[in-house]
């Protein structure tokens, strides 16, 4: 008889990966560096699964997703909270590792989460030179904030850390622009994306490292995979606001900055907000409407290798 297909599920630690099998029930763990993962991969040759599943655990699944694609294993990253709300929904209630990883193979199985390409090496290190980026504002911010409250003892050495944190943070900006000026790629859509009105430095590097689809979907799956399309919540003959949630928060809050200037000096946004705000909806929706805009504006001209036009009108 042929063999059954086999689903992989992984849930990923600091220390430990556990590693669960359907629908044969194994499950192992190894540790999650260089030596475990090639343990995991050396034993997943033998098993050739079909599918493998893990969830997003704030970088700390870079390193076995890496090395499994490099294996040309099918590896998929998923939200964790659509993994646990599946989990829930399949009866178990309770929490532990070794359950996390039997509900991720039990995702690979039964809903088979399309495949999506992983970044590549230089992608992961803009991404993570934005996130540093965005550590050093926010440590900068914090700074300052605190310096005009401090005792005069400790002002100087406050002062002395703002300067070296803005120092750094502008020797980061020149690093990150390096790194997109030597690649054809990124200079061309790093080119085309700040010739929109609201679109900045920040916002246009965000959408290269963070949001890589942009330009190669349909218009509402962008909306969706950014979290700015409207979601219904019907009920029979209750209609319910839509809302708009989900998606990648951390590219949405950099839109939603650029969403603020766009809708100030960019013409077409502008007006957009205006007849929104005339039309009687409150300014957060028009806002959010803006945003969603913005995106399938940024994303036409992504996919048309098109700059920003005045007229623009945007048909995809």
């Amino acid at each position: 008889m042929p063999e059954s297909p086999m689903f992989v599920g992984i849930d990923v630690a600091q220390a430990e990966l556990e590693v669960a099998l359907r629908p044969s029930a194994e499950r192992w763990a190894v540790s999650n560096d260089e030596a475990g993962v090639a343990t995991l991969v050396a034993r997943l040759q033998a098993l050739r699964p079909v599918l493998i599943v893990l969830e997003a655990t704030g970088g700390l699944e870079v390193l076995v997703t890496s090395a499994l694609a490099a294996a040309e294993w099918p590896v998929v990253v998923v939200n964790p909270r659509q993994a646990r709300d599946f989990a829930k929904a399949t009866g178990p209630l309770a929490k532990t590792d070794a359950l996390d990883a039997r509900a991720l193979a039990h995702v690979a199985e039964a809903v088979r989460p399309a495949l999506r390409p992983l970044p590549d090496a230089q992608t992961r290190a803009l991404s993570a030179q934005l996130t540093r980026r965005r550590q050093l504002v926010e440590m900068l911010t914090a700074e300052t904030n605190r310096v005009a409250r401090a005792p005069g003892a400790i002002r100087a050495d406050m002062q002395a850390h703002i300067i070296w944190l803005e120092q750094r943070l502008a020797d980061l900006d020149t690093d990150i622009g390096r790194a997109i000026r030597a690649t054809p790629l990124w200079r061309e859509h790093d080119d085309l994306l700040p010739s929109t009105p609201g679109v900045g430095p920040v916002l246009s590097r965000t959408l290269l490292a963070d949001l890589p689809e942009l330009g190669t979907l349909s218009r509402q799956q962008m909306a969706a995979l950014v979290g700015v399309a409207p979601l219904n919540r019907d009920s029979g003959t209750l209609r319910g606001k839509r809302t708009v949630w989900g998606g990648r928060a951390l590219v949405r809050s950099v839109l939603y900055m650029g969403t603020l200037v766009a809708v100030r000096h960019n013409p077409v946004l502008k007006t957009f907000y205006q007849r929104l705000c005339t039309a009687g909806k409150a300014p957060k929706v028009a806002l959010t409407a803006c945003m969603r805009k913005l995106m399938t504006i940024l994303h036409a001209m992504m996919k048309h290798h098109t700059p920003w036009r005045k007229n623009y009108a945007p048909s995809s």
